[in-house]
């Protein structure tokens, strides 16, 4: 990791308009193809570990983690959060904002920071922000990868009934609390069939909490999913060449979730992981990694010029029809 350290760009603001302020970190050098990681609800950039970064850039990508709004550095909107009955009732008059809010302010740090168009990936909401940004802003992704992640339809992606007790209770108040929480989560929700390092759990959840932990954030996220309902319809609008990666045991997104969302979008592959939960376990990167890179490497050129090497691209492993 040493001889990336100098590609680390320390943590800086962004101003992407209507009165949003992102948070960012770069790694790997500017001049290469950037790879814009988009987290997923009530989790901040950081769950992007630094290590899966450099492994990225070092796969020649100028790679870019940033705080969503309401999570993090970034802006966070003002007013009470959601109750759970009300976030259970899925009203619309209940969410400040939406995801193709949140696929703005993606658009505005694309935008302001010069960087598009830039190869997308998103996990679990970030999938859903990924895909918006794809569908609204074509000019912006080169290519899209949905990880864990559904197109809001009732119909596919649910959670497993074990999975609402855990993932609708409030974080408890004070840090040690706040770790153990999340030690919990990801038991009941991550990989069980892959090799997790509870280290890196505790790692992300400490660094977390001493970054920012304001539970009606969280809510508010959750609100803008509830609003924004069934997207499939939008995404049959997406055109960048697109990766579905889902997780066969993911409880809390049915795999379901990521069949539906390949079958919406024209073209896009499916890659199912045996094991694989709800969670970006480290002994998973190097297949991410590989599926990433690969999927990129086939993405058109800026310009719509085909890259030579796409004349006969090999599948991606994994892959199903």
């Amino acid at each position: 990791m040493g001889r990336y350290s100098a590609w680390i760009m320390p943590e800086q603001l962004c101003e992407v308009g209507r009165g949003i302020t992102l948070s960012y970190e770069t790694f790997g050098d500017p001049a290469d193809p950037t790879a814009l990681l988009i987290m997923g609800l009530s989790m901040q950039m950081v769950a992007w570990q630094e290590d899966f970064c450099l492994e990225l850039a070092g796969r020649g990508f100028h790679v870019v983690r940033f705080d969503n709004r309401d999570v993090g550095h970034s802006t966070h909107m003002q007013g009470p959060a959601p109750s759970i009955a009300q976030l259970i009732l899925r009203p619309k008059r209940f969410a400040r904002y939406t995801l193709a809010d949140m696929a703005e302010d993606t658009a505005g740090l694309l935008s302001r920071l010069e960087l598009a168009p830039a190869h997308v990936i998103g996990a679990s909401m970030g999938g859903m922000i990924a895909q918006t940004l794809a569908a609204r802003h074509p000019e912006q992704v080169r290519s899209l990868v949905s990880i864990m992640s559904n197109t809001g339809s009732r119909f596919s992606g649910q959670p497993a009934l074990r999975s609402y007790g855990i993932f609708l209770r409030r974080p408890p108040a004070g840090r040690e609390a706040f770790i153990a929480h999340a030690e919990r989560v990801f038991a009941a929700l991550g990989s069980p069939g892959i090799e997790r390092d509870p280290a890196d759990i505790r790692a992300i959840a400490a660094e977390s909490y001493d970054r920012d932990h304001d539970p009606a954030g969280s809510s508010r996220q959750l609100a803008a999913i509830a609003a924004s309902g069934d997207r499939t319809r939008e995404l049959r609008e997406i055109t960048a060449p697109a990766l579905v990666i889902h997780g066969r045991a993911d409880p809390l997104v049915a795999y379901s979730g990521g069949r539906a969302t390949a079958r919406a979008i024209k073209g896009a592959k499916l890659m199912g992981i045996d094991g694989m939960g709800h969670d970006l376990p480290r002994a998973l990167w190097p297949r991410l990694i590989d599926a990433i890179a690969q999927h990129a490497s086939q993405a058109p050129e800026p310009g719509g010029l085909a890259p030579s090497q796409q004349a006969r691209p090999e599948p991606l492993p994994g892959l199903m029809g």
